[in-house]
């Protein structure tokens, strides 16, 4: 397979788990003939500044790959713009790439998985944006792959045709929803998404996944995902820049190499509603929610 999509990996200041997803990165079947740029954020305070350059450290001793392109900010530019700016830089340059975090361990077959993706629905106008995770669907009557309205930001790729349409303006999002909008989005309200889309506005998150969604989602775009996760993250332990400390969202990688891919461009009906059975019940009974928020609140007192 020629003409690989570059790999964008987006490190701050956590070691153990850079070179993890460095690692697991490395025994991909495609690796060693993959450019890999990692853009190193510059520490936003001078507690960080040590745990950055560990990182960088790390990073300049990474090998594996057809490439390593390291590039280090100067300042820091936060999570959002560091990913906008080198994700408009990859497309730019190559016309698509995959984007991963620091957190982010792969199945050998991820990028295989992303590549066939990116070549096969290159001119599928509709086809916005590639997953490669999935949440832990109590099914086992999906398709391999399936398409589906919202964008997973856990390990994903895009083509220059897609990210043209990303709006980082989130009050010309917030124009465009309506009652109706707003329910289909947020998957019938099982999912806190307009809630992100609120919180961004007044100044809570700084999240460019969120509007990057919103961006797909107006378009009437899909994106493609796997019925078995081909990512899971490692950054719900408290270290991450939006995460708690939670295992709903855990999985277990899957090992096999996806074979088959829809050809009818359109949302899997079936899809949809196992995914909207999980988002319903993913947080627990009662008394497990309770426990979840008596472990954050140790582990916080704890920190």
């Amino acid at each position: 397979m020629q003409n690989l999509a570059p790999i964008a990996l987006f490190v701050y200041n956590r070691r153990d788990h850079t070179r993890r997803t460095i690692s697991y990165l490395q025994k991909n079947e495609l690796a060693d003939e993959s450019r890999l740029y990692i853009f190193s954020d510059a520490a936003k305070t001078d507690a960080d500044r040590e745990k950055v350059e560990e990182v960088r450290k790390l990073i300049h001793e990474t090998n594996g790959f057809k490439s390593v392109k390291i590039i280090e900010r100067d300042k820091n530019w936060g999570l959002a713009n560091s990913i906008i700016d080198g994700v408009t830089q990859l497309v730019n340059e190559y016309g698509k790439a995959i984007v991963f975090e620091d957190d982010l361990l792969t199945s050998p077959y991820t990028l295989q998985y992303f590549n066939e993706a990116l070549t096969r629905y290159t001119d599928e106008k509709k086809v916005m944006h590639i997953g490669a995770y999935m949440y832990n669907l109590k099914t086992n009557n999906l398709p391999e792959t399936f398409f589906y309205r919202a964008a997973s930001s856990w390990g994903w790729a895009t083509w220059a045709r897609a990210w043209k349409n990303f709006e980082p303006d989130i009050d010309k999002l917030i124009a465009q929803f309506d009652a109706e909008k707003i329910n289909r989005f947020s998957i019938e309200g099982t999912m806190n998404f307009w809630k992100q889309v609120r919180e961004f506005k007044a100044g809570k998150n700084n999240s460019w996944a969120i509007r990057w969604y919103a961006s797909i989602f107006l378009k009437d775009g899909l994106t493609l995902n796997p019925a078995r996760s081909l990512v899971n993250n490692i950054g719900h332990d408290g270290t991450g820049v939006h995460s708690n400390i939670e295992n709903m969202y855990a999985v277990r990688i899957s090992q096999n190499q996806v074979k088959i891919f829809p050809d009818m461009i359109e949302e899997n009906p079936q899809a949809y509603q196992a995914i909207k059975a999980f988002l319903k019940t993913r947080k627990g009974s009662l008394l497990q929610r309770g426990l979840r928020f008596m472990l954050q609140i140790k582990a916080k007192y704890l920190k």
